[in-house]
């Protein structure tokens, strides 16, 4: 199965490399223009071996930007909390599932993610599509549907490792491409996105 063989890849990563990977992501996401002109950007804890993000929500976060992160929801759909600072995550243990950090604040609701310019989503590969490749949960999947209800057009950006983006993914007819993916050698975007928060 293909995402089991990504994630055995995953598996091989040094902390070191992780670490080095995330600081590389990070100045690399902070280079798109989407994330340079966002008031609000739901994004997400990285966890194990995913490509870092703190260093990258602790810039939006110095800048200014309103930062959402996911809570998970006993069905799988997510709720967000805002963004406080490292010692505002609580690590929370979901069944037998790998224990994620989420913020510890105010619950906004699943709707919170409407006011975002920009959605950072993790994954576990990208096909020259934009069509990605999820961890099989869900969740985001939601999201997507939810961004789509209310009308609302936010960048969606995925951040993975240089290996991970591939010729062609397998697609269900309720996915939906993503705009760019950022990687630690670069930004490849799948759809123009020349659209200041206005």
């Amino acid at each position: 199965m293909l995402r089991r063989e990504f994630l055995t890849v995953r598996g091989r990563l040094t902390p070191g490399d992780v670490r080095e990977a995330a600081t590389a992501l990070a100045g690399r996401a902070l280079e798109l223009p989407e994330l340079a002109h966002a008031r609000t950007v739901a994004a997400y804890v990285s966890v194990g071996s995913e490509p870092g993000t703190l260093a990258l929500l602790d810039t939006l976060r110095a800048r200014g930007v309103r930062v959402l992160l996911p809570v998970l929801l006993p069905d799988n759909d997510l709720d967000w909390g805002v963004y406080a600072g490292e010692g505002s995550l609580a690590r929370v243990q979901h069944g037998g599932r790998m224990a994620l950090l989420e913020p510890s604040g105010e619950r906004l609701g699943p709707d919170a993610v409407t006011a975002a310019d920009a959605v950072l989503l993790p994954g576990l590969a990208v096909d020259t599509r934009g069509m990605r490749l999820g961890r099989g949960g869900g969740s985001y999947d939601r999201v997507l549907a939810r961004l789509e209800r209310a009308g609302a057009d936010p960048a969606l950006v995925v951040l993975l490792y240089d290996a991970e983006v591939v010729g062609r993914v397998p697609e269900e007819p309720h996915d939906r491409p993503v705009h760019a993916v950022v990687t630690p050698s670069g930004v490849r975007r799948f759809r123009d996105a020349e659209r200041g928060a206005g």
